[in-house]
């Protein structure tokens, strides 16, 4: 993809909202520059900055302690890794649910701070006047239903939403959000035939996790669809790849070659200074030197941060 000095083309709003029906969308949340550089090159359409960062990146059993100010600050380095993916950001617990207001102002934040292009949040008709409002203000809003992570105590634990009579409230839910103006919608954790049901009802596109293959595009975390987690996986993460046992492999050997002397060997070492002292008349200072990308480099002047990683 970019393999010439062309830009890839940006994915908008309008691109994503005519893939309804169509071309499924490509979602991964991640958290940092490294992983939204990789991501992005493989042509992924969305990045998600999701609070889930709170598990993955903090170590906390739920999401409902990440701060806006966290939210921001992961957005902003995830933003500065895409060239061509369209970014959505988390509003974080607490930073939309007491007033519409309060909703406008953390996701022009989120937006100003984050170098978001949209913004998402949790909730279904209760949240509605907030989208609603989010959008009259050029903000471009991602719902999401079904299972919401913010309100894992009210319902009782991360498991799957809308079985029975509560398919009804999850489909109720998804209608208000998108007539409220959101552009797509998350469905998390619901049955497939709700998740068919409320992709059939809309006009926007839904974007499914653990809710069937009905759905106009998928999500997956960076960390489970590589196969980095550790402990339990949610049945819908699948791995397609095992990077974690790889990780874990490739540590092993540094910390065995480190005690064992075997390195750093030669060739990780610069040349060492002359054995031999100079005793003739004094002349311009012999310069170390070191091949980088092909080309000599004198390492007295200070090398671009991606020659050093």
């Amino acid at each position: 993809m970019y393999g010439s000095n062309v830009a890839p083309k940006k994915v908008t709003v309008p691109d994503l909202r005519a893939r309804k029906g169509g071309e499924k969308i490509a979602m991964v949340t991640a958290y940092d520059y490294t992983m939204a550089r990789l991501v992005d090159e493989a042509g992924v359409d969305m990045v998600l900055v999701g609070d889930s960062l709170g598990m993955v990146v903090q170590g906390l059993s739920t999401t409902i302690p990440v701060t806006l100010d966290e939210m921001a600050y992961h957005c902003r380095a995830v933003a500065r890794g895409l060239a061509r993916a369209h970014l959505v950001g988390d509003l974080p617990f607490m930073s939309y649910q007491v007033s519409p207001e309060q909703a406008v102002e953390s996701a022009g934040k989120l937006m100003k701070e984050g170098a978001c292009e949209s913004v998402k949040l949790e909730g279904g008709q209760e949240v509605a006047e907030h989208v609603h409002r989010i959008v009259r203000a050029g903000i471009p809003v991602v719902g999401h239903v079904g299972l919401m992570p913010q309100s894992v105590h009210a319902l009782g634990g991360f498991k799957v939403q809308g079985r029975g009579d509560a398919a009804e409230k999850v489909l109720a839910d998804a209608i208000a959000v998108a007539q409220a103006g959101a552009f797509a919608i998350v469905l998390e954790a619901i049955p497939p035939d709700v998740a068919a049901r409320v992709t059939e009802s809309l006009s926007i596109p839904t974007i499914g996790i653990g809710a069937g293959a009905a759905c106009d595009g998928q999500v997956l975390v960076c960390t489970d669809l590589l196969g980095l987690s550790r402990g339990h996986q949610p049945k819908f993460a699948k791995r397609f790849a095992d990077l974690g046992t790889q990780a874990v492999e490739a540590f092993g050997a540094f910390v065995s070659q480190v005690r064992s002397g075997a390195f750093p060997a030669a060739a990780h070492t610069y040349k060492p200074n002359s054995a031999t002292p100079r005793t003739t008349t004094p002349s311009t200072p012999r310069v170390l030197r070191r091949d980088v990308g092909g080309e000599v480099d004198d390492l007295d002047t200070p090398l671009p941060l991606d020659h050093w990683h």
